[in-house]
């Protein structure tokens, strides 16, 4: 979502945040007021730029994401760990930890050492 404006991604956002939304919905759960006309318009532009389809149901239209979530949740997480964490897991692992705001908890501790108990198993 490299070619997408702030408005734009923020609208992907919400989009994945939701699962599908209506204009009205993207609206609403945008970070800033934006009219509703300048809403419609830039979902038109997501939409051509192949991001975002349509189907009708009644009088609205219920926007989804092309590109499913796990798909889109693994490009960002590749881009980050890029981008900030000069591709090492281990300094995105502490980030992350880093802004947590709450503590974890043990079940959330042994979920993740179980996650990485099985990336060890596949090698990775």
């Amino acid at each position: 979502m490299m070619n997408l404006s702030r408005r734009e991604r923020q609208i992907m956002d919400v989009i994945y945040m939701l699962g599908e939304a209506t204009a009205s919905q993207i609206r609403d759960n945008l970070p800033e007021d934006v009219g509703d006309a300048s809403v419609r318009k830039l979902i038109r532009v997501v939409e051509k730029k192949g991001y975002l389809v349509h189907r009708r149901e009644g009088r609205r239209y219920i926007y989804s994401p092309t590109v499913p979530t796990k798909e889109a949740e693994g490009n960002a997480l590749r881009h980050l760990l890029k981008t900030f964490s000069q591709n090492s897991a281990p300094k995105a692992v502490s980030a992350l930890l880093d802004a947590t705001e709450d503590n974890l908890s043990e079940e959330d501790i042994a979920k993740i050492a179980i996650l990485i108990e099985e990336a060890k198993s596949k090698g990775r």
